[in-house]
């Protein structure tokens, strides 16, 4: 058996607002977006840059009860560790972008991490592991 995780859904209130966010200012790559007349939405995949086969599909909330999870995908949690091979070029892009940091960096056994916040509110680790 092999299997892997190919997509994350991310609640988001506006496509091309989160698309801004995760193409200009992440610096990931707009893998579709593609009209779906049936249902009335977009298919919006974005991915980070490299080999890692993980991608997020930006899934515009389509009801009250969606949209009250923008931002709190995971409870106030860390809901998603973007990795990365060089932390500090990364994190000063990001600082330089607007990107807020909830955690400043800190080494760990496991690495170097830095908590941010999407532009919902949704809590990303940037982790570059040892």
């Amino acid at each position: 058996m092999n299997q892997s995780i190919s997509l994350v859904a991310v609640v988001v209130r506006d496509y091309d607002d989160a698309i801004k966010f995760y193409v200009e200012k992440l610096g990931f790559d707009l893998v579709d977006d593609t009209y779906q007349p049936e249902q009335d939405k977009r298919w919006v995949v974005v991915k980070p840059k490299g080999d890692g086969q993980a991608s997020i599909l930006l899934a515009k909330a389509s009801s009250s009860e969606q949209q009250k999870f923008i931002g709190n995908q995971s409870g106030g949690r860390v809901f998603l560790f973007l990795q990365t091979d060089d932390f500090h070029r990364d994190y000063n892009n990001y600082k330089n972008n607007g990107i807020e940091f909830i955690r400043p960096p800190k080494t760990a056994p496991y690495g170097t991490v830095a908590v941010f916040s999407d532009l919902y509110g949704n809590l990303w680790d940037l982790v570059q592991f040892s």
